[in-house]
């Protein structure tokens, strides 16, 4: 197949080197070590070798920059400690853009040492010096979550003058990229890798400005083993028979943790005019069947609420059970775990957020880490705007109900003075970002927006508000229209606000009493306001009638057992439900979970991994053995985090853990040596010294994968690691 013209647009680029920066330096992280303030970021291109035996990527990264004032004496990068740098230099960039992206020549594998990373090949173009010439470098540590590298820059820079940093490097057991063998795949048949930045685990895929504050167009070439398909957040790819490579560009700026790939065996099939699933082959036909057609419904009502959708197209590729989070919001490819597809209501969920995160969070992204509600609290809100308007207000409450429920739970659980339960969180240096999220930073920045649009009166007016249009002028413009592919802090959102419905700006809604927006910016605690639910009351009633019902004291056994109600019927999020408040609620009365089992427990067993992992936890934590059964087979059945960290929790924390011990020996050979590691972890709690669990050498490098589970980004709403504050089976919540 004959290669696909991958030339970037690069909007905005300076014409000659005194044009000044066209928009102002980027905001402080200080989860960053990097001089991003210091320079304008043009574009990124990668040449990237995927080594799936030796776990190792190879990389050559070349950087197109703009100082932003006269004669740095250096380029601060955020690295990490499993990249090792080969070689930097140093090259003068044409001062126009437009010069053809580079190509990279890959050395021939071999016997003996692991051959180098790429080497670039630039183009000959006038203006352009053809010659690098190497420059010094020095890697500091930082962090425990990565490094500083310091490039030491040409004297004579001026200001503007557009210029390149090349880097060559490999990595290994890097926290960003999970390098999987066959046997950890649905097929067994080829290894598989993907990549996972959220929040600051990139860093350690490629050296970058790994801040949300600094965004740029990127382009790649990615040589990997025959037979593997590649895929990236890209707008543009193509695979180049002759060469044996894959070519991808972004023609729209996004991050450095949005910059995604993967590879492994996976098979396309379309399943809307803009939308295509990648899954492994066993795994294809089941995921075309649950999302044809459904995806375009999504975005085209996502559009009418919003605007176009800026990406081109969007695709989902289903990954491993490896794969430590449930959805990753990666531009134009959406990374989702292959365990939800069984959950169709979870599933519908989990895609419909990942669609609202490409206006709110990819094309608009919060421009430091201590505001990701500003990114996941406009697509939760905008996420229940589409479902509304797709499958109905009754269902949107519902869903809404359930959140809110585990909100109240981790409320209870931190403490009402925790001080991550603020919108605006202070980042301390040194914490990880990825600690930061939790429920807060999805449900109560969503009551915050949701409070916005009820300010409005119509939240219609409110998504006119919200959308990508060009209908009105500055400074009236819309605020994706206005922000996007930028990055912006709360103010910008609340001072766009004002300033489109002036009237609330007369009638000083900011600093209505008890309401004000810098208290639900700033204060501790749940929501200042939650919004009315009562159009789900059809559907969440029965839950709060057979709660009860089971709940009573004395519990009316006979009442219960024989209630007209009846959960087959329920949906998903009904069960779920119930059976969280159940969770609240236990250990119950050993009759209360007699009759419990007696009624429900063959029906949740043939029920989705939702249903069932919530009766398993509440079968643990009532030390209920006739069901123990049940607990082993869903755990020799399981191989992602979210459906066995919550239940070896439990486990452990009750008179149960000999047997988490014994059913961890016989499974841990299915298990990523990453999730191996945290589970030992949790077996050796309360052991002596010297008892830890031993876990099974897997393969090549599963020490020190393991290690890495430390750097790896934590499960969104909460499942963080043993002994931290907050942990899934806490919440109860997966997507």
């Amino acid at each position: 197949m004959a290669a696909q013209c991958c030339c970037r647009k690069a909007p905005g680029a300076e014409a000659a080197p005194a044009r000044p920066p066209p928009e102002p330096p980027p905001a402080l992280d200080v989860a960053s070590a990097s001089s991003a303030q210091l320079f304008r970021l043009r574009h990124l291109q990668l040449g990237l070798e995927l080594r799936p035996e030796a776990r190792e990527l190879a990389g050559c990264l070349v950087l197109e920059l703009c100082a932003r004032r006269p004669a740095p004496r250096a380029l601060v990068l955020d690295a990490h400690p499993a990249l090792r740098l080969h070689s930097a230099a140093f090259r003068r960039a044409p001062a126009a853009a437009g010069e053809p992206p580079c190509a990279f020549a890959f050395a021939t594998p071999g016997p003996g040492p692991a051959p180098p990373p790429p080497l670039p090949a630039f183009p000959e173009a006038p203006g352009a010096e053809p010659a690098c010439c190497p420059l010094a470098f020095r890697v500091d540590p930082f962090t425990d979550y990565g490094s500083s590298l310091t490039v030491t820059l040409p004297p004579e820079l001026q200001a503007h003058q557009p210029f390149q940093v090349i880097l060559r490097y490999t990595s290994t057991d890097a926290p960003a990229i999970w390098w999987l063998g066959p046997e950890l795949t649905y097929g067994s048949a080829k290894p598989f890798v993907f990549t996972q930045g959220h929040s600051v685990c990139n860093r350690s895929f490629f050296p970058c400005f790994d801040t949300p504050a600094v965004k740029c167009t990127y382009s790649a070439v990615v040589k990997a083993p025959s037979g593997v398909q590649v895929l990236m957040s890209a707008t543009q790819s193509t695979y180049v028979e002759e060469e044996g490579v894959y070519r991808f560009h972004m023609e729209h700026p996004v991050p450095a943790y949005l910059v995604a790939l993967v590879a492994g065996d996976l098979q396309p099939a379309d399943i809307g005019p803009r939308s295509r699933v990648w899954a492994e082959p066993c795994l294809l036909p089941t995921a075309t069947s649950k999302l044809s057609g459904a995806v375009e419904q999504w975005l085209s009502a996502a559009e009418r609420l919003y605007g176009p959708y800026l990406w081109g197209r969007y695709d989902i590729v289903f990954l491993p059970p490896s794969f430590p989070i449930v959805a990753m919001e990666n531009p134009c490819l959406t990374f989702i775990i292959s365990s939800i597809l069984e959950s169709d209501e979870f599933l519908i969920i989990d895609v419909i957020h990942e669609v609202a995160h490409s206006w709110f969070g990819n094309a608009v992204t919060n421009a430091t880490w201590e505001e990701m509600w500003l990114s996941e609290g406009l697509a939760t809100y905008a996420q229940r705007r589409i479902t509304t308007e797709t499958y109905g207000a009754a269902f949107t409450c519902l869903e809404t109900a359930f959140r809110l429920d585990a909100l109240h739970r981790q409320m209870k659980l931190l403490g009402e003075d925790s001080p991550v339960s603020k919108l605006q969180v202070k980042l301390e240096p040194g914490v990880n970002p990825s600690h930061l999220m939790n429920l807060f930073t999805y449900e109560k920045g969503y009551c915050f927006v949701y409070y916005l649009s009820q300010l409005c009166g119509d939240p219609q007016r409110f998504d006119n508000f919200l959308r990508a249009c060009r209908a009105l002028p500055l400074p009236q413009q819309a605020y994706v229209e206005k922000y996007k592919f930028t990055s912006v802090v709360a103010q910008d959102l609340l001072d766009s606000f004002l300033t489109f419905f002036p009237e609330l700006k007369e009638q000083s809604v900011d600093c209505r009493a008890g309401l004000e927006f810098e208290r639900w910016l700033n204060a501790t605690g749940p929501p200042l306001a939650e919004p009315d639910l009562s159009q789900g009351s059809s559907l969440t009633r029965p839950v709060e009638a057979l709660f009860q019902l089971w709940t009573a004291e004395p519990l009316d056994q006979a009442a219960a057992s024989a209630s007209t109600i009846d959960i087959s019927k329920w949906r998903t999020f009904q069960t779920a439900l119930f059976l969280d408040r159940l969770l609240d609620g236990s250990p119950l009365p050993q009759e209360v979970v007699m009759s419990l089992s007696k009624c429900y427990s063959s029906l949740l067993d043939s029920m989705n991994a939702e249903i069932r992992i919530r009766w398993l936890q509440i079968v643990v934590r009532n030390d209920y053995y006739p069901d123990l059964h049940r607990v082993r087979r869903f755990l020799e059945s399981q191989m992602s985090r979210m459906y066995t960290i919550p239940l070896y929790e439990d486990l452990c924390t009750g008179a149960l853990k000999s047997f988490a011990l014994e059913v961890f020996y016989q499974t841990q050979g299915r298990l990523h040596p990453n999730l191996r590691r945290t589970i030992q972890q949790i077996l050796s709690q309360g052991l002596g010294p010297g008892t830890e669990p031993s876990v099974e050498q897997g393969g090549a490098g599963a020490d020190s994968e393991a290690d890495a589970d430390a750097d790896a980004p934590a499960l969104l709403l909460g499942d963080e690691a043993p002994g931290s504050t907050i942990s899934l089976r806490d919440v109860n919540v997966s997507a």
